[in-house]
């Protein structure tokens, strides 16, 4: 295997999509791979306002087929108002794509 430089790192596109049926919302969204920046901003979320953390990681992670967020931060609102079986559909498929399921999580604690 070879040695990785700045540069190679840098390109290499580590970034995992993937569609997520959302019958609520009449047809397919694709979720992302967290960044490590959207994951500490989420794991801030989880610990100073747990209740919105769901929907900001909606936000973070719903994206286009090429992987462009949908979403900004400023619409955690507007999702705040869609239906919670959309969202709960949303965000286990993000969970799951991103290894943050519990089961995931303790399965990492385990190792």
């Amino acid at each position: 295997m070879r040695t990785l430089d700045r540069n190679a790192i840098l390109a290499a596109a580590d970034r995992k999509v993937e569609p997520v049926d959302v019958p609520e919302w009449g047809g397919r969204v694709h979720v992302r791979s967290l960044t490590a920046g959207d994951r500490s901003v989420w794991t801030a979320a989880v610990r100073d306002d747990p209740d919105r953390a769901g929907l900001l990681i909606v936000a973070r992670a719903v994206c286009t087929p090429d992987g462009e967020r949908l979403f900004a931060d400023d619409d955690v609102d507007a999702l705040a108002e869609k239906s919670t079986a959309a969202l709960d559909r949303v965000i286990d498929a993000v969970l799951r794509v991103n290894g943050l399921r519990p089961d995931d999580v303790e399965e990492l604690e385990g190792n």
